[in-house]
């Protein structure tokens, strides 16, 4: 192998130096910040999700032991730092993806933050009550949990879970990118991927959970029950005229109240499983069903339907 001297060594930087700042290789993979606008922070979104699990289940996570007598000083504070993480990384989502020029001034625009993150506060104590009906979910579904703490603790599906109901709430204020990171953390932490914009009842319940993926426009109704690898996704993709894919329009199943889908089935494109339906493992389903639907495979290996008997 050739040896190059210090010089040679240097010149070859500096030629990779002038390749990496050449804006024409760049395209739209860059991001220039303007004076005063902060940037969306992993790690400060990392303290805000783990601070709202401090308040939506108080005593369990965090350094301090909730007592009655302190209990209304210390959610105060909580309530407050959390108000002001929140407020910030909304305005830095609102910063990154503005147009290029000025569509509205910075003053305006924290004042924007400030008030979807106060939104949020509001909806927190509803947003305690539907994850208080996931964890009663997960455990009457499990025998193997012996109480609603260990499922607070230990299932990583109530981890996802939450972190989906929070990205979702500040989705419906129209917040961007910031509910889509909070939700791609919480994918990278328990390998379950749901999309903040989906929509999810209340007493939902995934058991083991890894590699489930619920795609964006997923409609999913109350009491529903998914096992591990299942995924509710999109059959195709609808192409504009120049051959782009068209965003904005719904390709992911419904899934009605009362259902239950069994581990690696794969339900694909906008058709609506029937409530009180029961989807065996391994089974690729892209037609609607009605109400009551049975499917599980056969000593063929081929998908046995069996409708309107009831489960």
């Amino acid at each position: 192998m050739k040896e190059h001297t210090e010089y040679e060594i240097r010149e070859s930087i500096g030629e990779a130096v002038l390749k990496l700042t050449d804006i024409s290789t760049v395209g739209e993979v860059t991001h220039a910040q303007r004076a005063g606008e902060p940037m969306p922070s992993t790690e400060k979104l990392k303290l805000f999700v783990d601070k709202v699990r401090q308040i939506i289940f108080p005593g369990y996570f965090g350094p301090i032991n909730f007592h009655p007598t302190s209990f209304h000083y210390h959610m105060g504070v909580l309530v407050d730092e959390v108000f002001h993480l929140l407020s910030e990384q909304l305005l830095a989502g609102l910063c990154f993806v503005c147009d290029k020029e000025f569509n509205s001034d910075l003053e305006s625009r924290k004042s924007e933050s400030e008030r979807c993150a106060a939104e949020f506060i509001s909806a927190l104590p509803e947003l305690r009550s539907v994850l208080i009906s996931d964890v009663e979910a997960a455990y009457l579904g499990d025998p193997a949990a012996t109480s609603f703490s260990e499922v607070v603790f230990c299932y990583p599906a109530i981890r996802a879970i939450s972190s989906y109901r929070i990205a979702h709430a500040l989705h419906k204020f129209g917040i961007p990118l910031i509910p889509r990171i909070i939700s791609e953390m919480a994918h990278s932490e328990t390998g379950i991927d749901i999309h903040p914009e989906a929509t999810i009842g209340p007493f939902f319940a995934i058991d083991h959970g890894t590699g489930i993926v619920i795609g964006s426009t997923t409609i999913i109704g109350k009491n529903v029950k998914l096992y591990q690898g299942v995924t509710l996704g999109a059959k195709s993709f609808s192409l504009d005229e120049a051959g782009n894919p068209v965003k904005g329009i719904p390709r992911h199943p419904i899934v009605e109240d009362n259902v239950v889908v069994y581990s690696n089935a794969s339900i694909l494109g906008r058709i609506t499983i029937g409530h009180d339906s029961v989807i065996g493992g391994n089974i690729w389903i892209t037609n609607d069903l009605p109400p009551y639907s049975r499917i599980v495979q056969n000593k063929a290996k081929t998908a046995e339907f069996i409708f309107g008997g009831g489960i």
